[in-house]
């Protein structure tokens, strides 16, 4: 006859090995340090996932490229950063510094560089990082798609790995900072506004966005392809920096509204129809102004047709 005691211990045991088979099979669950039931790992919610968005912001680092740094926006050729509208001083432009903190000269930095791709984000960010901003925005895309040609352009593929890659280094090293990104302007827009201006098309000719801007003239099938392509490819790393924003809480895209915005030829630089002129570069500190500070996210909309 078996032994009772034997019996009871063989019992315990099993349902000690049974409890941690279940909780492997459930991710994890135990107590507690109340002594109550734990929720599964993979089931608690991260902290930056109730994270709130600040709209006061008391410091601002600015990355991206000539369009931030203000390039032909006062001299032709050269970077005038006064004019950015992220964190310029003119007081034409009421840069988004100037509106938003009490000493913009101490507490916003421009690691923005003309020339620059997606691929130099990642070292943008690392520069910023050591500024421990409260608030990064980044504006950038445009000399992506903007190459001699359309076969140049950046894949898809790689804007993607090397936006995210940016966003994650960022995003390591200060989990509590707040991401504004704008979208690209509309470059058919661009040509569409200036090639009927024979000083734009002057301009143009010594090479600037040849994969867009180059035969302005032009409205053959192959050129209206030629456009067409670089627009959508536009579209397409707007929609990569919606949705890599959209899986960080503390990033905020700004629905497209820079790449619908109907600007007019008042706001191109007039040294080369291409950057921004300072009330170009006042526009998009009322958009980024405005979004920052409201209190919701804006919604996403989707892209107009392109001008013909």
């Amino acid at each position: 006859m078996p032994d009772p005691r034997r019996c009871r211990r063989w019992i315990r045991a099993n349902a000690v090995v049974t409890a941690a088979v279940l909780m492997g099979l459930l991710g994890g669950t135990g107590c507690d340090e109340t002594g109550g039931v734990a929720e599964p790992a993979a089931r608690r919610t991260k902290p930056e996932a109730i994270a709130h968005w600040d709209t006061t912001p008391g410091s601002i680092a600015a990355l991206g490229d000539s369009i931030t740094r203000g390039f032909n926006a006062c001299e032709p050729m050269r970077d005038c950063p006064e004019t950015s509208w992220a964190t310029g001083t003119d007081p034409r432009v009421r840069s988004l510094a100037q509106r938003m903190l009490k000493n913009p000269k101490r507490s916003s930095w421009n690691f923005a560089k003309t020339g620059a791709t997606v691929a130099d984000l990642p070292g943008q960010v690392m520069a910023a990082v050591a500024e421990r901003p409260q608030l990064v925005i980044v504006l950038i895309g445009a000399n992506d798609a903007c190459r001699d040609s359309t076969d140049l352009m950046t894949p898809v593929s790689e804007f993607r790995a090397e936006f995210t890659t940016a966003l994650k280094r960022l995003r390591d090293a200060l989990p509590r900072t707040q991401v504004y990104v704008p979208s690209i302007p509309d470059l058919k827009r661009l040509w569409s506004l200036g090639r009927h201006n024979p000083a734009a098309k002057q301009v143009w000719k010594l090479g600037i966005c040849g994969s867009m801007l180059s035969k302005p003239d032009d409205l053959g099938k192959a050129a209206k392809k030629r456009r067409q392509h670089v627009y959508d490819r536009v579209a397409a790393y707007n929609t990569v920096l919606r949705r890599v924003c959209h899986e960080d809480p503390l990033c905020r895209y700004d629905g497209g509204e820079v790449f619908d915005y109907r600007f007019a030829v008042k706001h191109l630089s007039r040294l080369d129809f291409f950057h921004p002129s300072r009330t170009g570069q006042a526009r998009l500190a009322d958009v980024a102004y405005r979004q920052i500070t409201a209190e919701k996210s804006a919604r996403y909309r989707s892209p107009r047709l392109p001008a013909s």
